[in-house]
């Protein structure tokens, strides 16, 4: 047996091996982000933390509550949430905290109307009381395309992925909170919608099932490179036909 591989097939195997370790290593990584986030949201009610407007930063997932009243005449719809399957908005709604400072509240997902002129009704009553959710991010896209459009009236305002100072700056409010983005409203308390709070993406098992995989399309193009490139020499080997590389 001789081991003859042509220069070419060599570099091309090489590279196509970086690429697929390389994809197989970043979703272990991205498994152990996964891990992080589901035991950040796990240890999330450990304790209840109350905000107010000089609340420092709190960790992602980190339970809260807060007393104040909503501001339902000024509410924004993020689009292109899902439930399950079905496409909707968040609803996002102002909190007047007492004592003074604003937060902003995920009430939950609503569906879409027959069209997104159909805008859904999403009252709540401005009367003082305490709620109760998670700390967390405001939705984010993967990538950014294009110059984003400032945000106006009419409430309420249909957005894609704003982030907080596009928010803020829709509302005309100083002293937010700093404890988070937005608060996302526990699932037991009253004038919310559909709340099936969660890390978002796939679970770590599905990163490292992606992982396998992409290590396992390595092995197999290692054996076939091995495979296809030893030749066998001395009795019994089959003439290379004349000509031929």
């Amino acid at each position: 047996m001789s081991f003859s591989p042509r220069p070419f097939t060599t570099l091309l195997t090489l590279a196509l091996l970086i690429m697929l370790i390389s994809l197989g290593r970043w979703q272990l990584q991205r498994a152990d982000e996964k891990r992080a986030l589901y035991q950040a949201f796990a240890a999330g009610n450990d304790a209840t933390v109350t905000i107010d407007a000089q609340t420092q930063p709190l960790p992602r997932y980190q339970h809260v509550d807060a007393r104040g009243h909503y501001d339902g005449e000024r509410q924004v719809l993020i689009d292109n949430m899902f439930d399950a399957e079905k496409v909707g908005y968040f609803v996002i709604t102002p909190f007047a905290l007492d004592g003074g400072g604003w937060l902003l509240v995920n009430r939950g997902w609503v569906p879409l109307g027959k069209s997104r002129a159909d805008k859904p009704s999403t009252p709540v009553a401005d009367d003082l009381r305490r709620i109760r959710g998670r700390a967390d991010h405001l939705p984010a896209a993967g990538i950014q395309m294009g110059q984003r459009a400032a945000l106006n009236p009419p409430y309420p305002v249909v957005a894609a992925f704003p982030n907080h100072d596009e928010l803020t700056q829709l509302l005309g409010e100083a002293g937010w909170s700093g404890a988070t983005d937005v608060l996302l409203l526990d699932p037991a308390e009253p004038d919310g919608y559909a709340r099936h709070w969660g890390p978002p993406g796939f679970p770590p098992l599905r990163h490292i099932g992606y992982a396998v995989q992409w290590f396992a399309l390595a092995a197999a193009l290692l054996v076939i490179y091995l495979i296809t490139n030893f030749k066998r020499t001395g009795p019994g080997a089959k003439p290379v036909p004349k000509g031929a590389p």
